[in-house]
C-alpha cells in the first residue's frame, strides 16, 4: 500500500469532485454517481481485475468505486460469496448482478482503477452502502 494511503482515508466524504490532478498519491473519497457512461464514484462498474494469487491473471468483475487517486479511479472489488475469514460490508442485491445475489465488498482490498478500462457501468451504489464500503475500507486499513 502506498504511504499517505491510511492517513488520506480519514478525509471526510465529498460531495463535490475535486480536482483530476491531484498527485498519485493523494485520495479523495467522494460520492458524485452520475450514469453517463463514464466511471464515477458511488457507482458499480465492471473492469477487469487482477486475481489476489496471480496479479497475471484476472477477469472482469464488478467493483464499486469510492473516489480518486490522481488520474485513476479508487476502487473496491464486489464477490457473491460471504468469506468468514475476509473484511467485507454486505451491499445486498443488485442490478450489476444478473442472478440478483447479494454482494459483498472486499473492503481490504483496493483497487487503482484506470477510467479508460471500464467496460461498463453497472448501477449507482446507494449512498447508505457507500458510507458502509467506505466505513469498512477505513477499520479495514486502520484509518481513524
Amino acid at each position: 500500500m502506498r504511504p499517505g494511503l491510511i492517513s488520506s482515508l480519514s478525509r471526510l466524504v465529498r460531495k463535490n469532485a475535486p480536482s483530476t490532478e491531484a498527485p498519485d498519491d493523494q485520495l479523495h473519497i467522494e460520492y458524485t454517481p452520475c450514469l453517463d457512461g463514464d466511471p464515477d464514484p458511488g457507482e458499480v462498474v465492471w473492469t477487469w481485475v487482477p486475481y489476489e494469487e496471480d496479479p497475471k491473471q484476472g477477469k472482469d468483475r464488478p467493483v464499486v468505486i469510492i473516489g480518486r487517486r490522481g488520474a485513476n479511479l479508487l476502487g473496491v472489488p464486489l464477490t457473491s460469496k460471504a468469506h468468514a475469514n475476509e473484511q467485507q460490508v454486505t451491499i445486498g442485491p443488485g442490478p450489476w448482478d444478473q442472478a440478483g445475489r447479494t454482494s459483498y465488498a472486499k473492503v481490504e482490498r483496493l483497487l487503482d482503477v484506470d477510467p479508460q478500462q471500464v467496460r461498463r457501468e453497472g448501477a449507482v451504489l446507494e449512498r447508505m452502502h457507500f458510507d458502509q464500503v467506505v466505513a469498512g475500507v477505513r477499520r479495514a486499513h486502520h484509518s481513524p
